[in-house]
């Protein structure tokens, strides 16, 4: 179970925001003697017979060829029945329910690339404006020098849905619609065609995969409809384009004016996490409506494990988004700071970890002794603790114990009346989500909790909406707290709530539940891309859930604080829409490339980016190419970009057949070209470079070519960082440019010197004396 609020929905759909668990969903289905599951079959488009009038009639005979015919008859079922859903756009094939037989007969079948099986996926989940330089505080800012014609961008959401009545999503002042908008306002429970404007312009849901996998909907309890009442599609929507709110806040937090990142783009919402979570088959039909829809940009903050790139279905979709000029944005999960923990890591998608702003909501703890402790809380109730009293301390904890124990982790039923009665209690992190312990300490009588990181979690800390008075501390305090209780027979505490407070240093920080690399399917293309805020995010929520998500907590807020990569993913979902209104003519790879090489890795005391989880400098397996700087990736002098042949180019060096190529290829009938030697010679704004461990290879080149996008006339010098283990040579070392849009290859040349026993990190920069186009550098 992931330790994160839990939706009134259902206890087990988590708005994550620190632990992810990925799994590939062996689904049960509702007729037990069919065993038939959901597979989504992708089909060679341009293979179809003359026979057939249409691809939908092609592909239901190719369903009914393979059913089994007992089970026909038992059920009286045929191919439309089986048949879920159609793609025709970034994807083209069906969804169908199959047995695992029939499958294998139909994945046998001419013209079928391949077959996936259901996934399941999980959602990952004001300042932030002011914080990336959207706007100033003194003057002019960013959004005033759009021209209307820059506000026609669409930005597809994929979540829980939107609420339409939130004043983030209020059109006054905007344009119509734009012409290139094809989508729809679909409606049902609680939505109708009144709930989309010229802010929301279109909305849809999609259930027929999760239906198939979890039974029908209960549409008493939950809105079959593009209304969100989990609340993250609607906090995700609003950080991404949200319309100004002035006064916006959490209880009193956070106080000031909310805006998304593009506050003039359209948002087109498409809901595919229901209760028991998001499910391929619907995700892959909403990226394909997406793309028919004319969406510019995707952000899907949500993550369904790592698997090989043919294999998942989200990968093979965005390959199609981005094809068609999407730009498309993921979350990096929040499984770390464990090594090797992302997901989404295709090069063509945007992978997106988090990290800190430099405002907090800090609270103290003030012990019997005299000693104080910092740490963080939400919490603004009715019954606060009186200030002029020290209240009893108790952690139910073993002092000896090396493990955490259920007393100890304040789970449900552990805690007894008798112990902790008008009393603050201690609870240790982990399991159960935090706002639920304190619910826990609540109904036994405890008075107040104190939250302690464990050694996961280190000294991070992310504030929370508590339901009784409590404060978050981190690991080494909350050892010395654990002490204090254990050597002294009367311990006593009391908690303060300071509010709300900005110039926080140093900041950013890469947040500890921030998903890390390296991208172990291909080490040559570094991950995460960048980061952006994530924690502690205030922007819109549902109407209908508590800003906890626990089903007991009866507040009704407008604004929520979330924190997690669901949150930092629309932040640069966002920022790219802004770049495809002032460049209408980049492709998504120009997009990421300037996001990437203006982002900066230095924190607002100018060291370098710091890790949450352990304090020390954050490398680029942390931070990627570093955090986003949407002022300077609007003029970023020179990008990286890469066509759709150069991504094919790249996953022909990935030991893929002829038949699993196929499945990028789609009706393309791409075929693998000679540009490409090996991976690391794709086009990436970042290098990564591995030297074989047991060869003799001590030289290693790779190939990149720029394209100016800045003054006609410009000459570009290169700065190198110092390895120890290597000598790096790049050539030329000069780059002139003669008009707009020039392209000029230079090659940088890796000579091993000696053996290192990890990767080396460093950088190299492209200079103008205005423009700093950066790439990060791993050696392995």
């Amino acid at each position: 179970m992931a330790e994160t609020p839990i939706p009134k929905m259902a206890s087990f759909l988590l708005i994550s925001y620190y632990i992810l668990f990925f799994f590939t969903l062996h689904i049960p289905s509702s007729h037990a003697h069919t065993a038939q599951k959901t597979y989504i079959i992708q089909i060679d488009k341009s293979a179809m017979p003359r026979a057939f009038s249409n691809h939908l009639e092609w592909y239901s005979s190719k369903v009914q060829s393979v059913l089994s015919t007992s089970f026909e008859a038992e059920d009286d079922d045929d191919d439309q029945e089986r048949i879920i859903y159609s793609y025709q756009a970034a994807f083209h094939g069906v969804a169908a329910k199959l047995s695992e037989e029939e499958a294998a007969r139909l994945e046998e079948d001419d013209g079928v690339l391949a077959i996936f099986p259901e996934t399941k996926y999980e959602l990952h989940t004001t300042r932030s404006p002011l914080f990336l330089g959207l706007e100033s505080a003194e003057s002019t800012n960013l959004w005033s020098q759009m021209t209307a014609a820059d506000h026609d961008v669409v930005v597809g959401v994929l979540d829980t849905g939107v609420w339409p009545e939130s004043e983030s999503f209020n059109d006054t002042g905007m344009r119509p619609v734009p012409s290139h908008w094809k989508g729809t306002c679909e409606t049902g429970r609680g939505f109708t065609k009144r709930h989309c404007n010229r802010k929301i312009v279109g909305a849809r849901a999609f259930y027929r995969g999760y239906e198939t996998a979890m039974g029908k909907i209960n549409e008493q309890s939950e809105f079959k409809s593009p209304r969100d009442q989990d609340g993250h599609g609607t906090h995700t929507a609003a950080t991404v384009a949200g319309s100004p709110v002035h006064g916006a806040n959490l209880l009193g937090y956070a106080f000031g004016t909310a805006r998304g990142m593009a506050p003039g783009a359209r948002i087109a919402a498409y809901k595919v996490c229901w209760v028991g979570g998001c499910f391929s088959s619907d995700i892959l039909s909403a990226v394909d409506k997406a793309v028919a829809d004319g969406v510019n940009v995707l952000s899907i903050s949500l993550g369904g494990g790592v698997s090989s790139y043919y294999r998942d279905s989200l990968s093979v979709a965005a390959f199609g988004a981005m094809e068609m000029g999407v730009f498309v944005s993921c979350s990096a999960g929040n499984a770390g700071p464990d090594p090797v923990s992302l997901t989404n890591v295709s090069p063509w998608i945007a992978t997106v970890g988090a990290s800190t702003m430099d405002r907090d909501f800090p609270a103290k703890v003030k012990l019997g002794n005299g000693r104080k402790m910092t740490g963080v809380s939400l919490y603004r109730g009715r019954k606060v603790l009186s200030s002029e009293k020290q209240y009893p301390l108790v952690y139910m904890g073993a002092s000896n114990s090396t493990s955490l124990d259920p007393r100890s982790l304040c789970l449900e039923g552990t805690l007894d009346p008798r112990q902790v009665s008008g009393k603050i209690v201690i609870c240790d992190r982990g399991i159960s989500p935090r706002v639920q312990k304190g619910l826990v300490v609540k109904k036994a009588g405890g008075v107040g909790m104190i939250l302690t990181n464990t050694a996961t979690n280190g000294e991070e800390l992310v504030a929370d909406c508590h339901l009784l008075p409590a404060v978050a501390i981190g690991e080494k305090e909350g050892k010395e707290l654990k002490h204090y209780v254990f050597t002294s027979k009367k311990a006593t505490a009391n908690l303060l709530f300071l509010g709300t407070r900005l110039g926080i240093r140093p900041s950013p920080v890469v947040a500890a539940f921030s998903s890390r690399g390296p991208n172990l399917l291909t080490l040559e293309i570094l991950k995460p891309d960048m980061v952006a805020p994530g924690v502690n995010i205030l922007a819109a929520w549902s109407g209908v859930i508590g800003p906890s998500s626990l089903a007991t907590d009866r507040r009704r807020v407008k604004f929520n604080i979330l924190s997690g990569t669901s949150m930092s993913c629309p932040h640069v979902s966002g920022v790219a829409a802004l770049l495809k209104a002032k460049h209408p003519e980049w492709s998504p790879a120009a997009i990421k490339s300037a996001l990437m090489t203006t982002a900066y890795v230095h924190d607002n005391t100018l060291n370098p980016l710091k890790d949450a989880s352990s304090a020390e400098p954050s490398s680029p397996y942390d931070h990627g190419a570093g955090h986003i700087n949407p002022r300077k990736a609007l003029d970023p002098g020179l990008i990286y970009d890469i066509e759709p042949q150069d991504y094919f180019d790249f996953l022909c060096t990935q030991k893929l057949t002829r038949t699993q190529l196929r499945v990028f290829a789609k009706h393309s009938n791409r075929t693998c070209g000679k540009s490409l030697a090996s991976p690391r010679d794709l086009n990436y704004p970042a290098i990564s470079v591995v030297f074989p461990e047991r060869t003799a290879v001590s030289a290693l080149t790779v190939h990149r070519t720029v394209t100016n996008v800045g003054p006609p006339n410009s000459k570009y010098h290169v700065m190198v960082s110092p390895f120890k283990g290597a000598s790096v040579k790049v050539e030329p070392d000069v780059l002139h440019f003669t008009s707009k849009n020039q392209k000029v290859t230079y090659k940088v040349t890796f000579t091993r010197k000696s053996k290192q026993p990890g990767p080396e990190f460093g950088g190299l920069v492209w200079k103008d004396g205005v423009h700093r186009v950066s790439s990060p550098i791993v050696i392995t």
